[in-house]
């Protein structure tokens, strides 16, 4: 229930920039209460075939967006989201602002994106690389490799293995495919610390993407000679577009400048927060930040954020971070690169005639008409078992040159039965996590969701009857953009810190969801079957799915494609 404004009140304004969108919240300071929300759809989405304005095509597993597309979230959703809550702007007092990570780009010195420049707006590697831009696993297998041979320090905080989504790998690329790109990119930055320079007119780095994203680990950056090992030109890589001060979460880094106030509509000088990681910032949201309380960011991929008091070393984790999360803890991160993507995909490609129509008559979507389907059967009864590596593996095998793969498909397996086959993937891929989490050191006391995905009942419960515990969830349906309104009310000063803002604006549903045992116990039988397939094709020497993803790409690049 909304409680009644009062004249003294406060507001903030949280911005969260998704794959495909970016959504506004203007919540009130005192409890959290979200008054009005806008969302802006990116016009130019994910550019995953062709460069914009060049018919130029772009080769396999590239993700890449436009930097204009983030620019006009600020420009409409803002404004309309003010204008939704009936607020008066001159009482909002801050503002911050989450993205997906890790999603990095190379700008010049002023912040100006390469790729709105003239000279260099026709070449692939001048965008801004999405998170799910996996064209770079070579690279991140080379800098595995070294980092292992010489025996850095560093490698074991992320599992033992650096992602392809990550900076330095995405990085490397470019110096190797483009080396008049790379030489031209002044500062490579997160999209978390570039839209921040929108608003406050100056660059900042914040200490999550640079933990998480940019092996920043004990004060440093790895070493210039192990990256000139890597590549001579890139030995100065850290020094020379990374290096800056970090701002710790939740702390103001800067001022709106007029500029700024004039595109969104808020008052000019009010306190700008530090960038953050949409996953992670939703902690505070889903009050998750007390430590074993593992948060579940479910979209179009989920990531996993949890603390804890101590440092472990957990095999496949994209990373432990002191402060990653929230001051005074440890703060683990593990994902997976695909689940509500996997779910789109099968109704695109899987859904027959019949079944749209009988979604139109019945007035549902096909997301609904195949869970009711879906739910109506016994668990197991569809006979099948599927691996949700469809956009690669995050965690724990760190490899996204891996595929998906459906065993157990016969002429009478039906439409909804694939579909739930896909949702128990996604819960036994966290399964994985959860216990890799646990047997590394790091307790999992709950299991919390924030995210699109939390509204799909019967997922949710598949999830608590895989996992064998019960299912929290948050009660915001804009998770990362409340999360970065309870940092913004941080930096402004209205909160100590963002313990006590979390407690005082977050919310959550705790135990919403409770295993039912005969369930569990048949999803034990399907999980070991899934931990069979995992590990033959993920940790086996038959390489299979690599050896396909090779064909592939052989057959649909072209040699001027890379550059």
């Amino acid at each position: 229930m909304t409680r009644a404004p009062h004249e003294a009140d406060q507001y903030v304004v949280g911005v969260d920039f998704g794959t495909l969108s970016g959504r506004a919240v203007v919540v009130r300071v005192r409890d959290g209460e979200e008054l009005g929300t806008a969302v802006h759809d990116y016009p130019h989405a994910v550019i995953e075939h062709e460069l914009p304005g060049t018919g130029r095509r772009l080769p396999p597993d590239w993700a890449l967006q436009h930097p204009a597309d983030w620019r006009e979230v600020l420009s409409t959703a803002v404004p309309a989201a003010i204008a939704a809550a009936g607020v008066d702007p001159a009482r909002v007092i801050g503002i911050a602002t989450d993205f997906t990570a890790c999603t990095v780009l190379p700008v010049r010195a002023d912040g100006t994106p390469l790729a709105e420049t003239a000279d260099w707006s026709s070449r692939p590697h001048a965008w801004p690389k999405l998170w799910k831009h996996h064209a770079a696993q070579a690279q991140a297998d080379r800098i595995n490799a070294l980092a292992h041979a010489r025996g850095e320090k560093w490698i074991s905080r992320y599992g033992g293995r650096i992602s392809a989504e990550w900076q330095y790998a995405k990085a490397l690329q470019v110096l190797e495919e483009d080396p008049a790109v790379y030489a031209a990119c002044e500062r490579w930055i997160e999209a978390a610390d570039w839209i921040v320079w929108q608003l406050t007119g100056a660059e900042s780095r914040n200490a999550c993407t640079a933990g998480y994203k940019g092996i920043h680990q004990d004060g440093a950056y790895p070493s210039e000679d192990y990256l000139a090992a890597l590549h001579p030109e890139f030995a100065d890589f850290a020094r020379t577009r990374l290096e800056h001060p970090l701002a710790a979460l939740g702390s103001r880094v800067g001022s709106l400048t007029a500029e700024a106030a004039a595109r969104t509509g808020l008052p000019e000088g009010i306190a700008v927060a530090a960038g953050n990681v949409d996953a992670h910032v939703a902690a505070p949201a889903a009050r998750a930040v007390d430590n074993g309380r593992l948060l579940a960011i479910m979209g179009t991929s989920t990531c996993h954020v949890v603390n804890g008091p101590d440092l472990a070393e957990v095999p496949g984790i994209c990373g432990v971070v002191d402060g990653g999360i929230v001051d005074g803890a440890y703060g683990y991160e593990a994902g997976q690169s695909a689940v509500g993507d996997i779910f789109a995909w099968w109704l695109r490609q899987g859904v027959p005639a019949d079944y749209l129509a009988e979604a139109e008559a019945n007035g549902e979507d096909l997301h609904r008409l195949l869970t009711r389907k879906a739910a109506a059967q016994p668990v197991g009864a569809h006979g099948l078992v599927a691996l949700d590596w469809m956009n690669g593996n995050r965690s724990t095998l760190v490899d996204h040159h891996l595929s998906g793969v459906i065993v157990g498909l016969t002429l009478a397996t039906r439409p909804e039965e694939i579909y739930r086959a896909l949702l128990e993937a996604t819960a036994f891929g966290t399964r994985v996590i959860v216990e890799a989490l646990e047997q590394g050191g790091v307790p999992v006391t709950e299991f919390i969701v924030t995210g699109g995905l939390k509204k799909n009942a019967l997922l949710m419960q598949i999830y608590a009857d895989v996992l064998r515990r019960p299912v929290s969830v948050a009660e915001s349906e804009q998770g990362p953009a409340l999360g970065s309104a309870i940092h913004a009310a941080v930096a402004a000063g209205a909160h100590p810190d963002v313990r006590a803002a979390a407690a005082a604006m977050g919310r959550v549903h705790r135990g919403a969801y409770r295993p039912e045992p005969a369930a569990a116990d048949t999803y034990d039988r399907l999980f070991a079957e899934y931990r069979a397939l995992h590990d033959h094709f993920g940790l086996g020497a038959d390489r299979l799915l690599h050896r396909l993803r090779d064909i592939r790409n052989a057959a649909l690049t072209t040699p001027s494609e890379a550059s």
